[in-house]
């Protein structure tokens, strides 16, 4: 009999669907080994921006929203917060759109009675400040950094080596990149502490990451474009970053109490 992994939540961001960088098929190992009770989008589920420059639109992909709706009718609460690459659900905001809700943004309480803000996180971007000239750059810049990562998972693959993101293992050695999230990350936790909350849960940026950043909770549960990961809620009580690739990796852990953050690294067991 199949063993299922089980979460209380889970939340999933920049996935985009339509792209041709997403790693559907990572996602639908993951949707099909994993269980929960709720299930949290945030945001660039569908990315609108890439099917309109050129429709892209693979069986694994109609797979993954099969897979979405079908935890839906099992059973499982889905919550879908729009982001910018999907911003005209934004329309939608209150609305049920089959067994799925929509919303600008939610607060989540843990088992331990914390409450975190939950955004795409583009409404930070107001924050970051960067020039017109330097939105462009970035663009042709991450485009050919895809380019270079999809080619060099193409040749890990033909020598039986595991998905590795060079994407995000060039980004975080360019310090103006770096200084970019930081940035972000902050204005986060920020937001969350004017509204008197406990954390934040967001995406966007594609870093994942599970921190306490001035006595906050920072989480962001990254992207399926590079790196592949989630953000899960164990019956426990503990949040958990994790990588879901060949093999499942435990990034991060924090125990919801906001307690400080522990790189675990610790391999997962395959559900099946």
């Amino acid at each position: 009999m199949e063993t299922r992994q089980r979460y209380k939540t889970i939340w999933l961001s920049d996935i985009h669907l339509g792209f041709k960088d997403c790693r559907a098929d990572y996602l639908l190992d993951f949707l099909n080994s994993v269980e929960c009770e709720t299930l949290y989008l945030v945001g660039d589920i569908v990315d609108l921006w890439a099917l309109k420059r050129s429709f892209f639109w693979p069986a694994s992909h109609y797979d993954v929203v099969r897979a979405l709706f079908a935890k839906a009718s099992s059973g499982t609460r889905l919550v879908y917060i729009p982001g910018n690459h999907d911003e005209p659900l934004r329309d939608y905001v209150g609305h049920i759109l089959g067994p799925i809700e929509i919303k600008r943004e939610a607060i989540h309480t843990t088992l331990n009675g914390k409450r975190l803000l939950m955004f795409h996180g583009d409404c930070l971007d107001e924050h970051i400040r960067l020039r017109k000239w330097e939105h462009l750059v970035g663009d042709v810049a991450y485009d050919f950094l895809l380019f270079l990562n999809r080619w060099a998972n193409v040749l890990r693959n033909r020598f039986g080596h595991n998905y590795w993101s060079l994407a995000t293992y060039i980004k975080q050695r360019i310090p103006n990149a770096r200084n970019v999230i930081s940035v972000f990350e902050e204005a986060a936790v920020k937001e969350a502490s004017r509204r008197g909350l406990d954390g934040v849960i967001c995406g966007h940026i594609h870093q994942p990451a599970l921190k306490n950043i001035k006595g906050l909770m920072y989480c962001n549960d990254g992207d399926w474009i590079e790196n592949c990961t989630l953000l899960g809620e164990t019956y426990q009580g503990n949040l958990e970053l994790v990588q879901w690739t060949e093999h499942q990796t435990l990034l991060q852990s924090m125990a919801d109490n906001g307690g400080p953050a522990k790189a675990q690294l610790l391999p997962l067991r395959r559900a099946g």
